[in-house]
């Protein structure tokens, strides 16, 4: 009684040592629904040229050194080779999680060195940064709000998923499985990007072509202008998303000549489908889980949103280290331009808050991977499993 009398008259903060000020802090909630304002963040978002610079020196030049390894262990032994895979696997997954923050221009100070290193990763990994990084700045604005985003897989209310045939039901449940992450991952970085410059070119010159047919008198620049790609969303997404193409494939040729096509696409293949399968069941387990914050627009709450709506994800230390410390995520959602090296710090400073947190371990993917429906009704995410019970007891 005492402390809170003293917490909520002020007197706290002139009678009594700051230590125990903070200390009392920390074991008071404050009494009413928690706002953006109740936790201490603003000290946490300055960012450090010099820790950003060692960050980023410390995962780039293992990373080129494992390859030159792999490469030199392969010309005496394949034996060799998956030790070494392995560790470019969690390298290139702190090359993605350093990307992250770039997107998020958190990691330099400066937001064009942002966008220069966080290129440079997104070259590193075969996705175009600036397209990616626009697309999770959507999903940072409306975690919890199920009616605008539809999480890591594109999930269905259980409204429409009733309505799929019996085929397409199954189809969708099996394309959600966590294993379909491995395929998928290859997808994603590999496939993907490229598919999109091309069918976004394809879509300009039939735009082109359209406009000449119809003989009004044909202008290059009218018809640049007037031409709205449904692949890119800008003229700075439409350039990146070509320099990083010019620059990943460039590299594949040149690597592929200089250490063979067979061995590079090995151990590249592998790295990149098995980096992304782990970032994205990283990702998963931080958002879907049960009792997660699945709420409709109206009456949707951005706080809430990033306390019940993520979860904290307990890491060995050293995939704290290699995922850049996303698994301190409720943080992370409550202001995105804290960077990686400061997440830990203040996720204790404000842990008195964060007691309605959900904490995971990775062993519960297989848990959380059942949860692939929204019910809107009830504001909640179930499984398929949960619907078919009803069917049956209706």
């Amino acid at each position: 009684m005492l402390k809170y009398y003293l917490y909520h008259t002020g007197q706290i903060s002139t009678s009594v040592h700051p230590f125990v000020k903070r200390e009392f802090s920390r074991q008071l909630k404050p009494p009413h629904p928690l706002r953006k304002t109740d936790f201490v963040l603003m000290p946490y978002i300055k960012s450090s040229n010099l820790r950003a610079t060692y960050q980023i020196l410390n995962t780039l030049v293992p990373y080129v050194l494992l390859w030159l390894l792999a490469v030199k262990a392969a010309s005496i032994s394949l034996w060799l080779l998956p030790p070494i895979i392995a560790l470019l696997i969690l390298f290139s997954l702190r090359c993605f999680s350093l990307m992250h923050d770039c997107g998020h221009y958190s990691l330099f100070r400066s937001k064009s060195m942002n966008r220069i290193m966080g290129f440079l990763l997104g070259v590193i990994n075969a996705i175009p940064q600036y397209a990616w990084s626009r697309d999770h700045a959507y999903h940072h604005k409306t975690n919890g709000d199920w009616e605008r985003y539809r999480g890591v897989a594109d999930f269905l209310s259980t409204e429409e998923f009733s309505k799929l045939d019996p085929f397409k039901q199954r189809l969708y449940e099996v394309l959600r499985h966590p294993l379909m992450a491995i395929p998928g991952g290859f997808f994603y970085l590999v496939i993907k990007p490229r598919l999109v410059l091309i069918m976004g070119v394809y879509d300009f010159i039939h735009h082109v072509f359209t406009d000449l047919k119809q003989g009004s008198g044909f202008n290059l620049g009218q018809t640049v202008s007037a031409h709205q790609s449904k692949h890119w969303q800008s003229a700075a997404e439409f350039w990146d998303l070509l320099f990083n193409n010019i620059c990943v494939v460039g590299v594949w040729i040149f690597l592929s000549n200089l250490w063979g096509f067979g061995l590079f696409w090995s151990i590249y293949s592998i790295t990149l489908s098995c980096s992304a399968t782990i970032f994205i069941w990283i990702f998963f387990v931080q958002h879907i889980f049960e009792g997660a914050y699945a709420h409709k627009t109206a009456g949707w709450n951005y706080v809430l949103g990033a306390v019940q709506g993520s979860s904290y994800l307990e890491l060995p230390a050293v995939l704290r280290w290699f995922t850049a410390d996303i698994s301190y995520h409720t943080i992370h959602h409550l202001s995105e331009r804290i960077p990686n090296y400061h997440l830990a710090a203040c996720h204790r400073e404000n842990c008195h808050l964060l007691s309605d947190v959900k904490t995971l371990r990775i062993t519960n993917l297989l848990d959380c991977s059942q949860f692939l429906l929204w019910d809107a009704a009830s504001e909640r995410l179930v499984s398929i499993k949960d619907i078919e019970d009803r069917s049956i007891e209706g």
